[in-house]
């Protein structure tokens, strides 16, 4: 991989003095070197989320957030908070008081958020992997807009102690890399427990996800599908949403805006913050859905819940598009 561009240039890092603490000697990830979302806490060091007046609302934290713990108790060495969509309240990557992360695998496009820094700093090799938080895409989309390895584990697998919230029934804590086997390592460490050495069984094609996408995305996904084929034993075709994705989308695109007005309410009345307008206007949203609306959207995960444990026995992948669309143009300032 080229030499990686001077950090000023990327605009991944939150601005101030950089953050750097080394990692436990000896550990599994010794050597390599994370960032963190400036969503997780640092013990010392304030929480920004984004948002230039969350921290103060929000006191210095004195203790890490377990995942950023995690990850120095296993050896690797925070170098830097990374920026995100303000309060974790985007998805493709922009930030209206720090600026876009500049995405080097698509100059001119946006890099994805909410976890756009960190993405962004992994894919310019300022650091091997960092944190990120997933709440309806934040480490999938970014991870996919930059070229890298991103996930979400299921909700609930991870502590999420010390991660600033935002829809607390879907928000995960994920983690991104350039390199699959520097990926599989911190998947280890984060997972606690070994990543399984038997190939899947069994893969499903997402007909559904495939036909909603754009023509040009599914040819660009259409040679790593084939390779997907040739590695598994079982391979069929299904429909994932029988109810149509339309409606799984409508019920988070529910829940999540009103979680998140309830999550910031009382910031919003006690401090009046600046906030950019789209951010602004997505919890004045949130916060008029009814009861009503939250309880049908509820009962709709609950069902799409049921179809991913119908469809996804042990040993099976589900392949679907990580967004139906190509990475949008970064905007002009």
């Amino acid at each position: 991989m080229p030499d990686p561009a001077p950090p000023a240039e990327i605009n991944a890092f939150v601005p101030g003095p950089r953050i750097h603490i080394d990692g436990r000697p000896g550990g599994p990830l010794s050597g390599l070197t994370f960032a963190a979302k400036d969503l997780f806490d640092v013990a010392g060091h304030p929480t920004g989320g984004g948002n230039p007046d969350w921290a103060k609302y929000y006191p210095v934290p004195t203790r890490h957030a377990w995942a950023v713990e995690r990850l120095l108790d296993a050896g690797a060495t925070l170098v830097g908070k990374t920026i995100t969509d303000e309060v974790s309240l985007g998805i493709v990557g922009e930030n209206a008081f720090y600026g876009t992360p500049i995405n080097v695998r698509a100059p001119g496009r946006v890099p994805g958020g909410s976890s756009s820094g960190s993405a962004a700093a992994v894919a310019a090799g300022l650091c091997d992997t960092a944190l990120g938080t997933n709440t309806g895409g934040s480490v999938r989309v970014p991870a996919s807009f930059c070229g890298l390895y991103g996930i979400r584990p299921t909700h609930g697998r991870l502590p999420v102690t010390g991660m600033l919230p935002q829809a607390p029934s879907s928000d995960t804590t994920g983690w991104l890399a350039r390199d699959p086997s520097i990926f599989a390592r911190v998947s280890r460490v984060m997972l606690g427990e070994p990543i399984p050495s038997d190939l899947p069984r069994r893969l499903i094609i997402a007909v559904d996800a495939f036909a909603y996408c754009d023509d040009a995305v599914g040819a660009a996904l259409e040679p790593l599908v084939e390779k997907l084929k040739s590695l598994c034993g079982e391979v069929r075709e299904q429909i994932m949403a029988p109810a149509g994705i339309v409606q799984w989308a409508r019920a988070q695109r529910t829940i999540q805006p009103a979680e998140a007005w309830l999550t910031f309410k009382d910031w919003i009345e006690r401090c009046n913050p600046r906030l950019a307008y789209n951010v602004a206007r997505n919890l004045y949203t949130g916060s008029l859905i009814s009861e009503t609306e939250r309880h049908w959207a509820e009962l709709v995960r609950r069902e799409a819940r049921g179809r991913m444990r119908y469809l996804l026995p042990p040993g099976t992948i589900l392949c679907l598009p990580t967004t139906p669309f190509p990475r949008p143009n970064a905007a002009r300032r």
